[in-house]
């Protein structure tokens, strides 16, 4: 009996314990016990990285660079036509000269960048076209007028100058390392309620074709532009200027998350020449340029699309001096690939006149290095490079 008991006693300890492990480790096996929650990898506070911050703010880039912009006030006199009845001596005795031509003012609005402490002022061509009278005002409600010291219908730029020193001026940023998705600012004063600033991303770069200006290589945003923001910033993350506001594309003339802004680089170049000689010169080596396409480039029995087709030479050019021939298809400008029409035009009058270049062609079954002494370019003329 006692050794019954024994037994008993042990496997009910034995029971026991195996109950008090599993309802310690396995709750789950026990009926009617609910399920224990899975484990979860908690992420680090947001203070305690700075990513909460990065993330939400661009107040620091807003402050160093908005300053720097500035609206643009421009007006300009337009005439009305004659009243027909001055004509008629009897009508002109009876009514005087009151009806007379009367000058009336338009009046358009923009925006524009400081680039130099000294009074310097990047804005669009457009934005002061004809105007004859400017007047900008800065971020801190100061009024100057402006005059122009030179603009460039072709990339659509002007610089002013205002009277003043020690402005706040931007700092320039590298379009050229931008990519797409990179975040971005538009600053400027959109229908004129006031310096305002949007946010947006690079949608895509390298934009060319849109028929805008002659020479065509945009920064696509999705940051709203709207009319009053031409000629106003475009600034990266860190508040430097990689873009100046040019354009948008719109059935209804506001914002559908399509604008495009001439990259710094480019604005560079034209506003230190605008500065120097209040004119732009550009190369130029005297051939008409034709995309090629999958037709084209299967009767060339050409690998690619790549390249530019040259379809014409203008006689006793730089281009015609060198050797190339209509058919010829140049694929590179000084090592620099070249992909379509716009991408040749860009490398050519970015070059400076007096300046040798390498032109790289194909003809039939050869591949050619010609030298060509690149020459000033003329009046505009869209098709001829």
């Amino acid at each position: 009996m006692y050794r019954l008991w024994l037994t008993f006693a042990q496997t009910t300890t034995i029971c026991l314990a195996a109950l008090f492990v599993v309802a310690t480790l396995k709750p789950e096996w026990l009926p009617g016990t609910p399920p224990a929650p899975p484990e979860l990898s908690q992420a680090p506070p947001p203070a305690a990285t700075g990513a909460r911050i990065a993330a939400t703010t661009y107040s620091d880039a807003v402050r160093r660079a908005a300053p720097a912009v500035v609206s643009i006030f421009t007006s300009k006199e337009v005439k009305r036509p004659r009243n027909p009845f001055m004509n008629d001596p009897v009508f002109r005795h009876f009514f005087g000269e009151r009806f007379e031509d009367e000058a009336q003012r338009a009046f358009s609005l923009g925006s524009g960048v400081i680039i130099s402490p000294s009074g310097y002022i990047v804005t669009n061509q457009h934005v002061v076209e004809a105007a004859d009278e400017i007047e900008v005002a800065l971020s801190d409600g100061k009024k100057l007028v402006a005059k122009v010291v030179g603009s460039d219908p072709e990339t659509d730029l002007a610089v002013l100058q205002v009277d003043a020193h020690n402005l706040p001026a931007i700092t320039l940023g590298e379009a050229d390392d931008m990519k797409v998705g990179d975040v971005v600012l538009a600053i400027g004063n959109p229908l004129g309620v006031g310096q305002t600033v949007t946010m947006g991303i690079v949608s895509a770069l390298h934009r060319t074709g849109l028929r805008i200006n002659t020479f065509e290589n945009f920064i696509q945003t999705d940051a709203a532009i709207n009319q009053g923001n031409s000629g106003g910033a475009l600034i990266d993350a860190s508040g430097k200027l990689v873009g100046i506001n040019t354009a948008i594309l719109s059935q209804s003339g506001g914002s559908i998350g399509i604008g495009f802004a001439i990259p710094v680089s480019i604005a560079k170049q034209v506003m230190d020449q605008l500065i120097a000689t209040g004119a732009v010169t550009r190369g130029w080596v005297g051939v008409e340029l034709q995309e090629i396409t999958q037709e084209l480039a299967d009767s060339f029995k050409l690998a690619t699309t790549a390249g530019v087709l040259v379809a014409g030479v203008q006689r006793g050019s730089p281009a015609d001096r060198a050797g190339v021939r209509p058919g010829d298809i140049v694929v590179a400008v000084d090592g620099r690939p070249v992909i379509e029409p716009d991408s040749m035009r860009n490398l050519i009058v970015a070059l400076k006149p007096g300046k040798t270049t390498t032109l790289r062609l194909k003809r039939g079954d050869q591949n050619l290095d010609l030298r060509v002494n690149v020459g000033k370019r003329p009046a505009v003329r869209r098709q001829e490079e």
